[in-house]
C-alpha cells in the first residue's frame, strides 16, 4: 500500500466496500478483539466511521472502524482509518497496536511509522523514535514531521549536532525558514549559545509570527538582553497584535524575572512541530489530518493550551460545539489562554442558539474585567448580530479605548463601530469611522468596499467610490459581495452595459444571494433583456429569507422596473 498522503473522503471508499464484500468470512484473530463495540457490517461500521470523520465526530468515527476492524484485521484500508481516528479522538495510545498492526500490513506507511516515533518520544525512548523513524523520505508533509521528530530525538540523547545532521538533509525541501526556527528551539533545550543566533534569523524572516516572537524575546530575555527583548515585544504590539503568552514575557522581563524557555525538552518541541503543521492543514481544509497533528501536539505536551485551543477552534469550524466547549472547559482557570477560551464558549452557547446566554456571560466577564478585549470585541459582536446597535457601538468604542485605536490592527473596530453606527442611522458617525480604519489600513478591501457600496448606494461621491471599490475588487477577486459592489458602482454612473458582464460575474461567485440576484436583474431590464430581469427578480424573491429584497422585487416582477420605480417615488410623498 502507498504510505499516506492525503485524506480525502472519497479515496477508495468503492474499493475498501467491495474489498469488505469479499472479506466478510475471515476469521478474526484473538488479538483483533476489541470489546465494547458491535455493528450491523464491517461495510456498514466504515461508512459511518467516513461519515463522522469527515464531520469532526472522531469518537464516533473511532467506534465505528474499532468495529470494523474486529473481521478486518487483514484489510489495511480499516487499520489504517481505525488508528487514524483514534488519534483524532485523542487517544494516542489506545492507537498503538493498530499502527503497529498497520506496519505489519504496510510497513511503507509512513503516518503509522509517525505515530509510533511520536509515542516513543514522548517515553524518552529515542533510539526506538530513530529506528522507527529512519526510514521515511521527503515526499509530504507526514515525510518531514518524521525528520523533525527524529531530530528532537537526537536532542534528547543530547547529540545536537546530529539533531543539525537530520535537518540539514532537509535544506532542498524549502522549509529553510521553518528548520532554523526548530534549530533554535532545539538548540535552545540543547543549552547550546547558537539558539540565539539562530531565534534571531528567524524572527527576521517572520516578524509578527508569535510563537517566534517569544522564542526569540525569550532567549534575548534570559540571555540577559532585556532590551533587545523588549524592542522586539514592542514591534509586535506596535502593529496591534496582541496574544496573552507574548504578553506574559513582556510582563516578566519589566519584573525582573527571567522569562524562561518556550521549550524545555524534546517533548515539547516537537509539540509545536505539530501544532504548526497542524494549522498548516487547517487553512488547507484538511480537517481530519489536521487533527491528528494537533492531537499529537497535545499528546507530547499536556499544558500547551495553545494547542488545545487550535483543537477546539477546528471543532467549531466543523459545528462541534459541545465537543469544543470541553475542550475550552478543560484549560485550567490559571492559563493565559483561559480568558479567551471562556469568550469562545459564550460564542458556541450563541452558535447553538442560545444567544441570550452568550451575551450575559459575556457581560458576566467584560464587567469583572473590562480590559479583556477578546471579550470585549466578542460582545460587540454578538450585540450587533442582536441588532442592539447601540451597544455594540459602545463595547467597539471600548475596545479602542483598550487598543489605542493608532495600530494597523485597529482599523478593525473602526469598521465594526462603522457598520454598527450605520445600522443605528448615524451615518455622520459611520463615515467617520469608515475613513479612520482606511488611515490605518488604506487598502483593507472589506473597508474600501463597504464604504465605497455605501456611497454609491447614496448617489455620492461616485467616482472616489467606484475608484475604492475597483481597489478592493483588485485585492479579493474572487469575493462576490466586493465584485457585486463594482457592478452596482457602474450600473449606478448608467453605464449599464458594463455593469452587467461584471453583476454576471458577482452571481457566479455568489449564486444564491437575493440582493445580487436582484442587481443583476435591474441591469438586464437596463439593456432590454426583460424576460431575464423578471428571471433575476424571481430568484431573488425566492432566496431572500428576510424579506427587505422580496419588497423591492415584487412590484419590478408585476410592473417592470421603470413603473416600479415611478410608483415608488409616487408613493414616497405620501408616506
Amino acid at each position: 500500500m502507498t504510505p499516506i498522503t492525503s485524506f480525502a473522503i472519497s479515496r477508495l471508499i468503492m474499493a475498501v466496500v467491495v474489498s469488505l464484500g469479499f472479506a466478510l468470512g475471515q476469521m478474526t484473530p484473538a488479538s483483533a478483539q476489541i470489546a465494547g463495540f458491535s455493528s450491523p457490517s464491517p461495510s456498514g461500521s466504515y461508512l459511518a466511521g467516513i461519515e463522522a470523520l469527515d464531520g469532526l465526530n472522531t469518537s464516533e468515527a473511532a467506534s465505528a472502524f474499532l468495529d470494523a476492524a474486529q473481521s478486518q484485521w487483514d484489510n489495511p484500508a480499516i487499520i489504517e482509518r481505525a488508528f487514524v481516528a483514534l488519534v483524532a479522538d485523542g487517544r494516542v495510545d489506545d492507537a498503538k497496536g493498530l499502527a503497529t498492526r498497520m506496519l505489519e500490513l504496510s510497513p511503507g506507511h509512513n503516518l503509522a511509522a509517525l505515530v509510533l516515533g511520536t509515542i516513543a518520544l514522548k517515553e524518552h525512548r529515542y533510539k526506538s523514535a530513530i529506528n522507527r523513524l529512519q526510514a521515511l523520505g521527503l515526499g509530504n508533509f507526514i515525510d518531514i514531521a518524521g525528520y523533525v521528530v527524529r531530530a528532537w530525538a537526537y536532542v534528547g540523547q543530547s547529540d545536537l549536532n546530529k539533531a543539525f545532521d537530520v535537518l540539514d538533509e532537509m535544506k532542498t525541501s524549502g522549509l529553510e525558514k521553518f528548520l532554523i526556527y526548530h534549530r533554535a528551539l532545539m538548540a535552545d533545550v540543547a543549552g547550546d549559545p547558537r539558539a540565539l543566533d539562530f531565534a534571531k534569523r528567524a524572527y527576521q524572516a517572520d516578524q509578527y509570527v508569535p510563537t517566534i516572537v517569544e522564542t526569540y524575546a525569550r532567549i534575548l530575555g534570559n540571555a540577559g538582553n532585556d532590551k533587545a527583548a523588549l524592542e522586539v515585544l514592542s514591534a509586535y504590539q506596535g502593529q496591534g497584535l496582541s496574544n496573552p503568552l507574548v504578553l506574559q514575557v513582556r510582563t516578566d522581563i519589566e519584573a525582573g524575572r527571567l522569562p524562561g524557555k518556550f521549550a524545555s525538552n524534546p517533548s515539547q518541541g516537537a509539540a509545536e512541530l505539530f501544532r504548526g503543521i497542524g494549522a498548516a492543514l487547517v487553512r488547507d481544509g484538511e480537517k481530519d489530518i489536521a487533527m491528528v497533528f494537533l492531537r499529537l501536539g497535545l499528546y507530547l505536551n499536556p499544558k500547551d493550551d495553545s494547542i488545545a485551543m487550535a483543537i477546539g477552534n477546528l471543532l467549531d469550524a466543523s459545528g462541534r460545539y459541545r465537543e469544543a466547549n470541553a475542550i475550552y472547559s478543560s484549560i485550567s482557570n490559571s492559563s493565559l489562554m483561559k480568558p479567551g477560551a471562556i469568550v469562545l464558549i459564550a460564542n458556541n452557547i450563541d452558535a447553538m442558539g442560545n444567544r441570550g446566554e452568550a451575551i450575559r456571560r459575556l457581560e458576566n466577564i467584560v464587567a469583572k474585567a473590562p480590559k479583556n478585549l477578546e471579550a470585549v470585541k466578542a460582545l460587540g459582536d454578538l450585540l450587533r448580530m442582536d441588532e442592539q446597535y447601540d451597544a455594540a457601538a459602545a463595547m467597539y468604542t471600548k475596545a479602542l479605548e483598550i487598543v489605542g485605536g493608532n495600530h494597523p490592527g485597529d482599523w478593525l473596530y473602526f469598521y465594526l463601530r462603522g457598520i454598527s453606527n450605520h445600522m443605528r442611522d448615524r451615518w455622520d458617525l459611520a463615515e467617520k469611522d469608515f475613513l479612520s480604519a482606511l488611515n490605518l489600513n488604506p487598502d483593507q478591501p472589506q473597508v474600501l468596499n463597504y464604504l465605497g457600496y455605501s456611497w454609491v448606494d447614496m448617489g455620492i461621491n461616485l467616482d472616489r467610490a467606484l475608484k475604492m471599490i475597483q481597489r478592493a475588487v483588485q485585492s479579493s477577486p474572487r469575493d462576490g459581495y466586493i465584485v457585486d459592489s463594482l457592478g452596482w458602482a457602474i450600473y449606478k454612473l448608467d453605464r449599464f452595459e458594463e455593469a452587467v458582464p461584471i453583476l454576471e460575474q458577482a452571481v457566479r461567485l455568489m449564486p444564491n444571494d437575493p440582493e445580487i440576484n436582484d442587481h443583476l436583474g435591474d441591469a438586464y431590464w437596463r439593456v432590454g433583456r426583460k424576460l431575464e430581469a423578471r428571471f433575476q427578480w424571481k430568484i431573488a424573491t425566492a432566496v431572500d429569507t428576510v424579506g427587505d429584497v422580496t419588497k423591492r422585487a415584487a412590484p419590478k416582477l408585476k410592473l417592470g422596473l421603470d413603473a416600479a420605480q415611478s410608483a415608488a417615488k409616487q408613493a414616497k410623498p405620501a408616506s
